[in-house]
């Protein structure tokens, strides 16, 4: 008798902790929070030399009522574009022109809706420049991200531009994260010349990666450029010439007073705080993140934007 109840009693724990090992399998599993900084605390303790003043040749400022937005160029990615844009801007050319397309979920885009202006010294089309191949791609810095690229085989930051590279095929190219600025084109590959221009304001749209120059990227301002009024005809354009947005003027930085220009400061991408700052990104380790996502997407890593006396990054 004695043997039969150490038995029942044997089996009745044995089920127990079945029953406790089952409802444990059925529990999602918690990651462990990782350790190390915050993103803000890695900018907190960031030095002078972690960030960079952009050139003020390569700085646009096009003004709207509702705004300023100040666009970085990249000619280490489009030269000639970026060339034929100073061109534009110091003749005045997006000067009473008009924001005449916003599209929900994808672009803003401004220019010469009309077709009734003619450039005076810029040039009304360039050979597309798409991505960079031979000695300048040798000379273009590129910080990898340590993640896997869904379109191309390594994306990363350049110069504070997000990039995706190439090097079994020898190149290398920006992409279509949000506030990246491109060259508007027709079918022809060489009918862009950067006198129509269109900034993200959607979701990365990584297909037109490769299929259109890209020359740079909005600093600040994106707040300005993606709450406009959504265009009601066909592919967000203003069906009624009255409903464009219009551009007051558009500068180059370095053609105006040092009193006027807005010191903006851009974190360095080829640093030791950069990469820990992505490392923050990719496991996040505030409070309000009990489970890390261990990866970090090229367009969802923010490149943090500051005024000289500011205390507070605008890249969160």
């Amino acid at each position: 008798m004695r043997r039969s109840m150490v038995s029942a009693t044997g089996l009745a724990a044995a089920l127990f902790c079945l029953s406790i090992t089952a409802q444990a399998a059925d529990k999602p599993r918690q990651a462990a929070r990782p350790t190390g900084p915050t993103s803000a605390e890695v900018l907190a303790a960031s030095t002078p030399t972690d960030w960079r003043s952009p050139d003020p040749e390569n700085l646009l400022y096009m003004d709207l009522a509702q705004g300023r937005v100040i666009i970085e160029l990249a000619p280490a990615f489009a030269p000639a574009h970026a060339d034929n844009i100073r061109k534009l801007v110091r003749e005045g050319w997006f000067d009473g022109l008009a924001v005449d397309r916003v599209q929900d979920n994808y672009v803003t885009q401004w220019g010469d809706a009309d077709g009734t202006r003619t450039p005076k010294t810029a040039q009304t089309k360039l050979a597309p420049e798409f991505v960079v191949r031979g000695p300048a791609l040798a000379k273009l810095p590129f910080t990898p991200l340590p993640d896997r690229d869904t379109y191309a085989p390594e994306a990363g930051f350049s110069d504070g531009f997000p990039a995706a590279r190439d090097r079994k095929g020898g190149q290398a190219w920006l992409v279509h994260c949000y506030g990246m600025v491109g060259v508007g084109r027709d079918m022809a590959l060489d009918s862009g010349s950067g006198a129509e221009l269109y900034a993200v304001i959607g979701q990365a749209p990584r297909h037109l990666d490769r299929n259109i120059t890209v020359v740079g990227r909005v600093l600040r301002g994106m707040e300005v450029l993606s709450a406009l009024p959504r265009g009601k005809a066909a592919m967000g354009f203003y069906d009624k010439p009255e409903d464009r947005i219009p551009i007051t003027q558009v500068r180059l930085a370095a053609d105006l007073p040092a009193d006027q220009r807005e010191n903006l400061i851009v974190l360095r991408t080829d640093t030791p705080t950069w990469a820990a700052y992505v490392e923050s990104r990719r496991n996040r380790r505030e409070e309000f993140f009990p489970i890390p996502a261990g990866h970090i997407d090229v367009c969802n890593m923010p490149l943090p934007v500051r005024t000289l006396d500011a205390t507070k990054d605008r890249g969160r």
